[in-house]
């Protein structure tokens, strides 16, 4: 066992990665003007601003700091703030040693900071049926990258950043005929679970698809109800043939459930899904009943960075479910804890990255 994970099924590429000379990280970001409705994702100081996270993530990662817009993202409720996950996720990287590298699924502002680019277009609201214009563009794409990461590195680490990246989950789960409504996680001590599954309701029947009769695919449900970051990482593991670490909650089971769609014999122990205790303990969700749902072999590790021995009280307020997981930040600590890093200095090093 290593301290601060907890595993759901096989140990294998937790083994792998132990012994792997060179993973990579990937952070896939990109933008739903699904975000923009007020109440929808507290992935960012206010509504209007979560359209900034994914670069102003991207640009504290490489750089250190924010250039495309005055203050880093982070969850405000009432008085209380948590600092961004990419902070969780650059201080693990750090002690983890490993290289990263930006790709843009297709977001509204890019950030100030090299990446590969994978589509044209963001991603639009939900409700209007039409999510994602180029969903196959980015699928292929991704499928290419996917493909020429395979040559170089042994393993992967594909993380996200997207506000409203749980609705949009919900919307692709939904589309592919799964049992998912209240069970998507959320960003905020409340779980928004009517206004998604409004959205979502809306942006089917705008999309003329119902679940019940009509035999929808992965790109379908993708164009109607998803966003791209969602085509681009199912792209990546389905155009790759290497062991990934796809690091988060119930957005990467929508992935999972992209994949399944696509081919629907896809060998799952290929990949773990790698996430915090805050999504997996998460009572407003159920992660583990939707990834039921698509296959029985899906193993999930759990992290837990302790935050209630931190003195931060921006970090100690992802206890109270301010936060739970995005820019990969489980992953991430999850490949810190495999190479040898303790719980403590992962958490030494998290305090000092966020101030």
């Amino acid at each position: 066992m290593i301290e601060g994970i907890k595993t759901y099924g096989s140990d294998e590429l937790t083994k792998k990665l132990q012994e792997c000379e060179d993973p990579v990280f990937l952070l896939t970001i990109g933008t739903t003007e699904t975000s923009l409705i007020d109440g929808i994702s507290g992935a960012g100081p206010s509504a209007d601003l979560t359209e900034f996270t994914p670069a102003s993530d991207a640009e504290f990662m490489i750089l250190g700091e924010v250039r495309c817009c005055e203050a880093p993202a982070e969850t405000v409720v009432g008085d209380a703030a948590a600092p961004t996950p990419a902070r969780l996720t650059k201080a693990a990287l750090q002690v983890a040693n490993i290289p990263f590298v930006i790709v843009d699924a297709g977001s509204k502002y890019k950030p100030d900071v090299e990446y590969v680019n994978l589509g044209k277009e963001y991603g639009r609201d939900i409700r209007t049926g039409k999510g994602v214009l180029n969903p196959l563009e980015i699928f292929e794409n991704a499928k290419d990258l996917g493909a020429e990461l395979s040559r170089r590195h042994e393993m992967l680490i594909i993380g996200e950043s997207i506000a409203a990246g749980t609705t949009t989950a919900l919307g692709v789960l939904r589309a592919l005929g799964y049992d998912a409504n209240e069970k998507v996680s959320g960003s905020m001590p409340h779980n928004p679970h009517d206004m998604k599954t409004k959205c979502v309701d809306e942006g089917l029947k705008n999309a003329d698809l119902d679940p019940e009769k009509d035999d929808i695919d992965a790109m379908q449900a993708i164009g109607a109800v998803g966003d791209p970051t969602l085509a681009a990482m199912a792209g990546i593991v389905l155009g790759s043939d290497i062991p990934i670490i796809l690091a988060g909650g119930t957005q990467m089971a929508a992935v999972c459930a992209i994949i399944k769609s696509v081919q629907p014999n896809f060998d799952f122990s290929r990949i773990n899904l790698s996430t915090t205790v805050f999504v997996a303990g998460d009572e407003t969700a159920d992660l583990f009943g939707i990834l039921k749902q698509i296959d029985d072999n899906i193993t999930v590790n759990v992290v837990d960075p302790k935050f209630e021995d931190s003195e931060h009280e921006g970090l100690r307020n992802y206890l109270k479910g301010f936060v739970k997981e995005g820019a990969g930040a489980g992953g991430a600590m999850y490949t810190a804890l495999v190479l040898g890093s303790s719980v403590e200095r992962l958490r030494k090093r998290i305090e000092k990255v966020c101030g």
